[in-house]
């Protein structure tokens, strides 16, 4: 984060969710005044402005005009809707979606931009903010200073990045982190099948992060399909007869990993 001294903003968050909730409280920490939170829920609203001691609501109209910026954190489909009902005055007007474009403001608003911060996020675990990248994007020079102050208040990593870049950022990290997360569910039914705790498997998860951290993703690939271990994979699949979904998917991968390291060898 910067050394320098923080301009301190007064902050609206939309939203009460995950990424609304440890944003908020990142931003609080840092010494920027949440003033309000608005969320459809009425409840949600309040639990997380009591966190942050901020007046909230769950009627738009309601918003504060005069604050600094309005930080938008709720699902992709609903950032277009919140946008036109908000009535504000000067204020930056940004989301947090990284695979929604800055064009979805539509030149409503003065000054835009695009705050996304490159983590998983649940209530329930504890982050530390500091440590998640943050990628920006302004309409405006003197809105992309704001927001880069912003961004360096609570983040060591702050990056600027325009829709299209952040898009395949965003794309990146489903596959790293959403779907690699679905595997784990599956590894963990199929543990259950086998009458055996998915504890046994956290070592091993925990030593194929380190390892694709260590080494790179691709020099760390082992197994079967890289092998192009027939008798194996045959072994696995009748495993899978009673599983069409996850035979589906072992076969796909299985296909993926064999095409991706025969071209490396070629």
């Amino acid at each position: 984060m910067s050394s320098s001294k923080i301009h301190t903003n007064r902050i609206v968050i939309l939203g009460a969710g995950n990424v609304a909730t440890h944003l908020a409280l990142a931003l609080k920490k840092s010494d920027q005044k949440i003033t309000f939170i608005y969320n459809r829920t009425i409840n949600s609203a309040k639990e997380l402005a009591l966190k942050v001691g901020a007046d909230y609501s769950d009627k738009i109209h309601e918003i504060p005009a005069d604050a600094d910026i309005y930080i938008i954190a709720v699902k992709d489909d609903a950032i277009d809707d919140i946008s036109r009902n908000l009535n504000i005055h000067n204020g930056i007007v940004v989301h947090t979606s990284g695979g929604i474009s800055i064009d979805v403001f539509q030149k409503r608003f003065k000054n835009v931009g695009v705050f996304y911060p490159l983590q998983t996020f649940s209530k329930i675990r504890a982050i530390d903010f500091s440590e998640v990248p943050v990628f920006i994007e302004a309409n405006n020079a003197e809105t992309k200073k704001s927001l880069l102050h912003l961004a360096q208040s609570i983040s060591k990593s702050v990056t600027e990045a325009d829709s299209e870049k952040r898009k395949g950022i965003h794309l990146a990290a489903v596959f790293s982190c959403n779907f690699i997360n679905h595997m784990f569910t599956i590894g963990s039914e199929l543990m259950k099948k086998s009458d055996s705790s998915f504890d046994l498997l956290k070592p091993l998860i925990l030593e194929t992060v380190n390892k694709a951290l260590e080494l790179q993703p691709k020099n760390a690939q082992t197994g079967p399909a890289i092998r192009n271990d027939k008798t194996v994979q045959e072994n696995h699949l009748k495993l899978l007869e009673e599983y069409p979904e996850f035979e589906k998917i072992y076969r796909f991968v299985s296909e993926s990993i064999y095409k991706s390291h025969s071209k490396k060898e070629n």
